[in-house]
């Protein structure tokens, strides 16, 4: 009887399934498709929660087979993430005209993400305080416990190693290995020695023009290669988006969220702050924030779905484009992003968590000294955090032992961590996306008629 109510459940997602294929073939936008495999997803997942119960063998078994279309489609955007970071950035360089603007391009890039990071900081205290948020507040149950002791052990490896070590680790010995994505700092190593490649190509150009013009032909040639895989991939999001957010729906634990719903509402109090602090930036350098809000929104429902930054690197790419912003510098922007300056994961939830716990050793999160400190260091610690799951738990870590405060406390969210990380992805995306759309305004490359144009969103059918 069990294994039907799981056969019916699979038959639903497979009729949705096939009404957005039908949208597909009646050339529906994609824009539209996602907003509605948003919705079909919260309906179907609310369903779910109201006839099981979350953790049933039910929900377990149904959600392991949603994970097929969901996590397969997340891992599919993962296989082709270093690829894409790799030759973007390579890409980026032969652009001839960004060859003369690449220092100015990256500061600039750079510059943006770190500072809306340390706002971000500062929001979250502000957030937390507000609030009145205490890490106290939270009964600490079994599941916090053991994630406690987790982490403690996982920051016992971090610990041995010192700012200077931590810095180091950032620069890659065997580029290769970095490919894989085997290190927490990978992706911020395959920028660098990207970023070296591009640089002694710029040095050829100048003496051997002959090996920079064949050079620029093959990157050119892997990069249209690996552009078309993008695109291939990016036609199933709208399925991806239906499975990844009728899974999370119905497997959240509603009764840990009801019960920490202060919290939960904090953090995207802080969330939205910071979002809109981003279309402040934006109108403050003359551009409409509403456009960018429209053409931005599949993108940033995918990564709220799929809770990975990394994963969303080809749709944020595309939705720069998208914007007016040059390839170059959207390569540059989505790049950087997915490992620099995260303003959710590496800005916001840290200083949140540090403020939340300052009091159980007797600091005042209020003080001046306090702020400005945990400010500066979140601002530096964001340098190097993974764009996949586990990023702000990383940043987490590096905060609060740079801040001398328990570690294990950090544990105590586990129960909404799911939920609010979902924010946090997708204000990560939007902070790159931000930096790569100022960037190209001050630097006056932006394409404003595109900007404007609300015709031109990603359109992955048409490529």
């Amino acid at each position: 009887m069990v294994m039907l109510y799981v056969i019916l459940n699979i038959a639903i997602m497979l009729i949705l399934l096939a009404v957005l294929f039908f949208m597909q073939k009646k050339f529906v936008s994609f824009t539209k498709r996602v907003f509605t495999a948003l919705g079909l997803g919260i309906v179907f997942g609310l369903m779910l929660q109201l006839f099981y119960d979350s953790d049933s063998y039910i929900i377990t078994e149904t959600a392991s087979w949603f994970n097929l279309i969901g996590s397969g489609y997340v891992k599919l955007l993962q296989m082709i993430v270093m690829p894409l970071v790799s030759i973007s950035i390579l890409s980026a360089f032969t652009k001839l005209k960004l060859t003369s603007n690449i220092g100015k391009i990256s500061v600039l890039i750079l510059g943006i993400l770190i500072g809306t990071t340390a706002i971000s900081a500062g929001v979250g205290i502000t957030s937390a305080s507000i609030f009145n948020l205490e890490a106290i507040q939270i009964d600490q149950g079994t599941a916090e416990t053991v994630r406690g002791d987790e982490l403690v052990s996982k920051y016992s490896d971090l610990e041995a190693t010192g700012i200077p070590e931590q810095v180091l680790e950032l620069i890659p010995t065997n580029p290769f290995l970095d490919l894989t994505g085997a290190r927490p700092t990978s992706t911020i190593s395959v920028v660098i020695f990207s970023a070296f490649l591009g640089v002694a190509y710029l040095g050829i150009q100048r003496k051997q023009a002959e090996h920079a013009e064949f050079f620029v032909k093959m990157i050119d040639s892997i990069y249209a290669i690996v552009m078309r895989v993008v695109t291939l991939i990016l036609r199933l999001t709208p399925y991806g988006v239906l499975a990844i957010m009728t899974k999370t729906v119905a497997t959240s634990d509603i009764d840990s969220i009801i019960k920490l719903g202060k919290f939960v509402l904090a953090s995207y109090v802080a969330l939205i702050t910071v979002f809109l602090i981003h279309l402040l930036l934006l109108s403050l350098s003359g551009l409409n924030p509403l456009k960018y809000v429209k053409k931005s929104f599949p993108v940033l429902t995918f990564a709220f779905t799929s809770r990975t930054s990394a994963g969303s690197l080809p749709l944020n790419i595309e939705t720069q484009k998208s914007l007016g912003v040059p390839e170059g510098i959207a390569n540059f922007a989505g790049s950087f992003g997915i490992s620099i300056g995260q303003n959710g994961c590496a800005g916001i939830y840290p200083a949140m968590l540090a403020t939340m716990i300052a009091p159980t050793v007797g600091i005042d999160p209020l003080s001046p000294s306090f702020i400005v400190t945990l400010i500066l260091v979140v601002a530096i610690s964001s340098f190097g955090v993974a764009g996949v799951g586990g990023g702000a738990t990383f940043a987490a870590l590096l905060v609060l032992s740079s801040m001398n405060l328990p570690i294990a406390l950090a544990g105590l969210l586990i129960s909404i961590e799911p939920l609010i990380d979902m924010g946090r992805t997708a204000l990560n995306v939007s902070g790159s996306m931000t930096a790569g759309v100022l960037t190209s305004k001050l630097t006056g490359e932006l394409n404003r008629d595109q900007y404007r144009d609300e015709s031109l969103t990603i359109d992955v059918e048409q490529k």
